[in-house]
């Protein structure tokens, strides 16, 4: 499986309805809390628009919705692949996509057979606390070792200078979050992003 080596992170459908028409192919929707109801219409907005231009939209968390709604992807933190029923997710066709930040986490992380990894931070962050401290591009080129032909996605403090360093390491794609929805212009550095990721789509 090939992912898109801009992977957009975002907590709404409206997010989702400003930058993805601009080009953007892979986004995630994270949205942390909320009633089954709300987050199945946000899900369903989002599932719309990704339609309509051709996004893969992967789903933060909310599996059973996203069974639910016939989404093509999901992803879990480790506590929540801890709880969920990956056989349930596998026989609804849903692709796995599994956060790790350390050794421990990567093996969980493996052994559930996911579609693609990611490792974070690997800067320092401003998006939520971690008791991670940067992992650093070394930690990702051992990390692509260990994954082997398993898409690897780099995420945590990442802006358009440091993209050529986390591809350089290993990683097939870049996730990023803060560094568009706090920016002044977010359509314009989305337009950045993107014309800096496009070589390698």
């Amino acid at each position: 499986m090939k992912l898109d080596p801009f992977y957009l992170i975002v907590d709404s459908a409206q997010w989702i309805e400003r930058l993805v028409p601009l080009g953007v192919k892979l986004v995630q929707l994270r949205i942390k809390d909320g009633s089954d109801e709300s987050l199945r219409g946000e899900i369903r907005r989002a599932k719309a628009i990704c339609a309509a231009h051709r996004c893969q939209l992967i789903v933060n968390d909310y599996w059973r919705l996203a069974i639910e709604e016939a989404c093509d992807f999901v992803h879990l933190g480790q506590e929540d692949l801890a709880d969920a029923d990956r056989g349930a997710i596998r026989a609804a066709g849903l692709k796995l996509g599994v956060s790790t930040h350390d050794e421990a986490e990567l093996e969980t992380a493996l052994a559930a057979e996911p579609d693609y990894v990611a490792l974070g931070p690997i800067y320092p962050t401003i998006l939520k606390k971690m008791k991670w401290a940067p992992q650093g591009l070394t930690k990702l080129s051992a990390w692509r070792e260990r994954a082997g032909s398993l898409p690897l996605v780099a995420i945590g403090g990442l802006n358009p200078d440091r993209i050529d360093g986390v591809f350089a390491h290993g990683a097939d794609s870049a996730a990023v979050v803060t560094d568009i929805t706090l920016n002044a212009d977010p359509e314009g550095r989305t337009k950045e992003w993107i014309g800096k990721t496009e070589v390698r789509r």
